[in-house]
Parts: C-alpha cells; structure tokens; sequence
C-alpha cells in the first residue's frame, strides 16, 4: 500500500497487515518532525520501497546532486529494498514544473537516458526502477513506441520496471495502441513491481487521477501481466479521495488474491 498522511493514525495504533508501504520521496526528503517520525516507525516494522516524482531521468538538465544525495539518504535511512521514479522529464534549466512531461522516443533520447540511469544508479547504490508514465500527447519525432523504448532501456541500462498497469491502459486509449501488445513486449525478467489504480474517463480521453477502483479492463491487464512475470510486487494507488484505510486495505487484499488465482489457474 501507498504510506498516505491520513492514515498515519490508524497504521501506528492498530499495526494492519500489510506486506510492505511504497513512500513518496519527495514528502519526506525535507521534512522533520511527526512525518519522518512516523516513517521511522513505519520502516522498523515494515518493508519499504521509495518512489518518486522529481528525477526527471529525462532531462536534458545536468542531474540534481543535491536532490540524489537526500534521496539516497532516505533510502539509507528506511533500508528501502529499491528507489523508482517514472520515465519523464519535470522541468528544465532547473525549473520543475511538477508534472510527469512525456518524452521522444528516438535513439538519441534512449543512449541519453541510458546514461543517466546508470549514473543515478551508481550514485544511490540502490536498484534504479522506472515506471511507464501515463500520457496525453505524444511526440512527433518519435521513432519508436513507448513499450520498445522502455524494454530496450531496461537491459541498455540494467535496470528494474514498475509496470504500471494502469498507465498503460489509459495511454493506450489516449493514443489508440494495443494495451495487451504494451504487455506482451516488456522484458518479464526486469518487471519488479505493479501499479493498479483508477482513472477518471472523460470520454475523448483519460486522466490518471488514482481517485477510483480499478476498472475490469485493468485487472485483465494485470492478468496477462503476472501470467508473463510471476508473482511480482503490487501496490493499488490512491491518491485523489482517498477512502478510509479499511477500504485501500481490501483493493490491496484483492490484487494479492486476484495474482494468486490467476497463478494457479496458469498452473
């Protein structure tokens, strides 16, 4: 599950069962006081992986040292198992403009992320992954799809995937691919992790607001993902409207359930 402030109260009192927490970096890494407190709590009793908005492996902006040395600090700081953050760009000439920007898919732009994976990875000590974004336009430039782009920097770079099921699903529909074919082309051996979440559907299109349960249509993406990878770390993200814990509680419940079934169904 997602570490969410407003559930701070009832994870420290009533200690759920939980398999691990994913924390956003970016919540903690200038913060003191009762967040942090309750994070060092939280990491002494369970796993914990960082994940992250700001590290824009994208950019053509030299990378932010000073925000790789908090981040690896943090993750120091909670063991955490990995560190993930999204394939995009944040900003430029050091401006972040707090979105997950898409990115050209040629090959200039995959030996230039490449590169920077391999720094950032080095620099934190840590296993870099990174996550499909969602998106609602494309380059013209692009000379390849996403999926290509993404399996081909996985080995280029050796790194791990969080394939976010629902991403996929709402890109697709906003761009017109095969969401089952996006599936199908990442590398099995590098997924290390799952998103599920909701959307919002506004009929030309899709918005990944992580506000809703999850749609039939993207638990039979993951589906056909944990056939292709096994059982593989799932976290249900919800970030708009979040409902009382007991209710997150149950959609992670259900990912856990729902992976074991199709699992022994694939025999």
């Amino acid at each position: 599950m997602g570490l969410r402030t407003v559930h701070f109260g009832h994870i420290l009192a009533r200690q759920p069962e939980v398999d691990w927490f994913e924390v956003l970096s970016e919540n903690f890494l200038d913060t003191g006081g009762r967040p942090l407190h309750v994070l060092d709590q939280v990491a002494e009793r369970y796993p914990v992986v960082l994940h992250g908005v700001s590290l824009s492996i994208g950019s053509v902006d030299p990378l932010d040292r000073d925000y790789l040395r908090k981040l690896k600090a943090l993750a120091r700081r909670t063991r955490a198992r990995w560190v993930s953050d999204h394939l995009c760009w944040t900003g430029v000439l050091g401006r972040n403009v707090h979105d997950l920007l898409p990115m050209p898919y040629t090959e200039e732009a995959l030996r230039h992320t490449t590169e920077r994976v391999r720094q950032v990875s080095d620099i934190l000590e840590r296993p870099l992954v990174l996550e499909n974004p969602s998106s609602y336009v494309e380059f013209a430039s692009s000379t390849m799809p996403e999926s290509e782009f993404l399996a081909r920097l996985a080995r280029d770079a050796d790194c791990g995937l969080l394939l976010d099921v629902n991403n996929v699903y709402v890109s697709a529909f906003n761009h017109g691919f095969d969401a089952g074919a996006y599936i199908d082309a990442m590398p099995a051996d590098r997924v290390v992790q799952y998103h599920l979440a909701g959307h919002t559907h506004h009929g030309t299109h899709i918005v990944d607001t992580h506000s809703d349960h999850a749609v039939p249509e993207v638990w039979q993406l993951y589906a056909r993902a944990c056939r292709r990878t096994g059982h593989v770390s799932t976290l249900y993200e919800w970030d708009e409207n979040i409902p009382v814990f007991e209710v997150m509680h149950a959609e992670a419940l259900k990912a856990r359930a729902y992976r074991t079934h199709v699992m022994a169904a694939a025999g």
